[in-house]
């Protein structure tokens, strides 16, 4: 027989929207269980940049000191080689935030961090190793979630159950929810290319005529983000590791004298890029956020910021029906889609723009030159404030509006 445990909220998935809304909804004193099928949260490669959107929340909680305690590097400005010419595109430094930078910290920092603010509220119970594999029903209703553990089967069952279990989500396909894929023409290798102190000291693209390539820096290496065409990745490897060598030293010339320190695909890792989103986020007894309810495109890196967002949302939103008896009302929790749809459709309409007239001409080999607007930012540094506050503050960002209820343990 499984191990059965009831909470009035459960919550599948320990990324950034999992981990953020059980945190709130602890602090709001609500009874809620977190649900993640690693044993850690050491992951490489995952989304890396914390907006100044995401620490003015931490600040708002009074936590932005103690965050910033972790290692991490601070992006100032975003800038880019697009053929022979360099041009800053965002300024981060006018926006009305505590933090005037994007953080570059692994997120498995920014997840233990946040893990261990929540496990200071008696009501917030995070179990480690225990992957969803299914809903339970009662009726037409969400009851719950069925998991696995190394010690069995789990079942939790909760008044309501949030979402939040990734783009490959086992909750939203469980619970029938209807998927709108809208594409990508793109996908990403990740890597890490060791970093000189005679190189730039800014995190920077460059684009070249069939290449693109994002690197990040990370004090003593670059983490890299080759662009390459969407199912490529067995044709680039079919080439040889030598010509990917040269495609990365024709993108980032500086590089030509480190590429080989790739020496195995083995250290090359595929993102496979998905945008899509649900038609409706939520049923009876369940409501999906984050990449559950909608995928992002790595364009910007504003996924991880767009879960918090919907976390706080959902939170703010949530919280005083869930102290309260009885079901969320599906009206209730169909306000969390109504919050926070506006900001996914526009964000994902600014991403499919840049990948249907900049992306998809790049990596076909197309003439690159600088687009009207990027060529206005020169003259015009002002306006740089523009993709500053798109990228650094998104559309509707949220603040904290859940109750400070709970009582954390001390230590």
């Amino acid at each position: 027989m499984p191990e059965t445990m009831t909470a009035r909220c459960c919550v599948t998935g320990g990324g950034p929207a999992g981990v953020m809304t059980g945190f709130l909804l602890a602090r709001a004193g609500v009874d809620v269980v977190v649900l993640e099928k690693h044993a850690d949260f050491f992951r490489d490669f995952r989304g890396d940049t914390i907006h100044p959107s995401t620490m003015q929340l931490m600040d708002e909680l009074g936590l932005l000191a103690a965050f910033l305690e972790r290692p991490h590097q601070e992006l100032r400005q975003i800038s880019g080689v697009i053929g022979d010419t360099e041009v800053a595109i965002a300024d981060f430094s006018h926006l009305p935030t505590a933090a005037k930078f994007v953080a570059l910290m692994p997120q498995w920092h920014f997840l233990d961090f946040l893990s261990e603010e929540a496990r200071r509220y008696p009501t917030f119970r995070l179990i480690m190793q225990a992957e969803a594999t299914d809903l339970l029903f009662d009726g037409d209703r969400v009851a719950g979630v069925r998991a696995t553990t190394p010690d069995g089967g789990l079942e939790v069952r909760a008044d309501l159950t949030i979402g939040a279990d990734g783009r490959h989500s086992v909750v939203r396909e469980r619970a029938g929810l209807e998927v709108t894929e809208l594409g990508a023409p793109m996908d990403v290798l990740w890597m890490r290319i060791p970093r000189r102190s005679t190189d730039p000291d800014e995190t920077f693209g460059r684009i070249v005529a069939g290449h693109m390539m994002i690197l990040l820096n990370r004090d003593d290496y670059w983490q890299c983000a080759f662009i390459i065409r969407a199912g490529g990745f067995d044709a680039l490897k079919a080439k040889g590791l030598a010509a990917f060598h040269d495609a990365l030293t024709a993108t980032t010339p500086f590089l030509a004298d480190r590429v080989e320190t790739i020496a195995s695909w083995d250290e090359v890792k595929l993102l496979t890029v998905m945008v899509d989103r649900l038609t409706t986020w939520h049923r009876p007894g369940l409501v999906c956020i984050g990449d559950a309810a909608h995928a992002m495109s790595p364009i910007g890196g504003v996924g991880i910021n767009l879960a918090i967002q919907d976390a706080v949302a959902t939170a703010n939103i949530l919280a005083a029906p869930l102290l309260q008896q009885g079901p969320v009302p599906d009206d209730t929790l169909g306000s969390v889609q109504r919050r926070r749809e506006w900001p996914t459709r526009a964000t994902q309409r600014l991403q499919i723009f840049m990948q249907d007239h900049f992306i998809n001409r790049v990596l076909e080999g197309g003439e690159v030159g600088l687009p009207l607007p990027l060529r206005l930012l020169g003259p015009f540094p002002a306006l740089r404030r523009i993709p500053a506050r798109v990228v650094g503050l998104g559309f509707r960002p949220e603040h904290i509006r859940s109750p400070d209820a709970g009582t954390p343990r001390q230590g």
